[in-house]
């Protein structure tokens, strides 16, 4: 059984808050879709028979001017091909980098109605995820990658 990994919990939010909130935050988005997306029987969706991907199309044309209104923008974005290292049949269906101005930004968006709305679809579409806040690395240190 996979672990369901949806929305986040309440000791990871509370964490997330608690870091910096004055500087360009990147969130890595890993997301993998239901086959049939599964919406709360009393939705306007319920029973159209949609795909995970379908659902989550929704969650982004109903979400993303709230995305672009708070300064958010995907800054990378990438279909999987193989896993190298990592668990076998481990597979993402969505891979994407998203940058906003701040961590502000990020929890205007979470909390605005329009988007608590849009993530109905999200909720409906997805069958597990990570999301991991990064802090852009803009330094030239002694990495090897550097």
């Amino acid at each position: 059984m996979t672990d369901r990994h949806i929305d986040p919990e309440r000791p990871q939010f509370e964490a997330f808050k608690a870091l910096p909130r004055d500087s360009v935050i990147h969130m890595l988005n890993l997301v993998r879709f239901k086959d049939k997306a599964t919406y709360a029987e009393d939705h306007p969706l319920a029973g159209q028979q949609l795909t995970g991907a379908e659902a989550y199309r929704h969650y982004g044309t109903d979400s993303g001017p709230v995305f672009q209104r708070v300064g958010g923008r995907v800054i990378w974005r990438a279909a999987m091909e193989a896993m190298l290292i990592g668990p076998d049949g481990e597979r993402w269906d969505a891979m994407f980098v998203a940058e906003y101005p701040n961590s502000g930004a990020f929890l205007e968006m979470v909390t605005d109605p329009v988007y608590r709305e849009a993530v109905k679809h999200r909720q409906a579409a997805v069958e597990t995820s990570r999301l991991i806040r990064c802090a852009p690395n803009t330094s030239q240190g002694d990495t090897v990658f550097g």
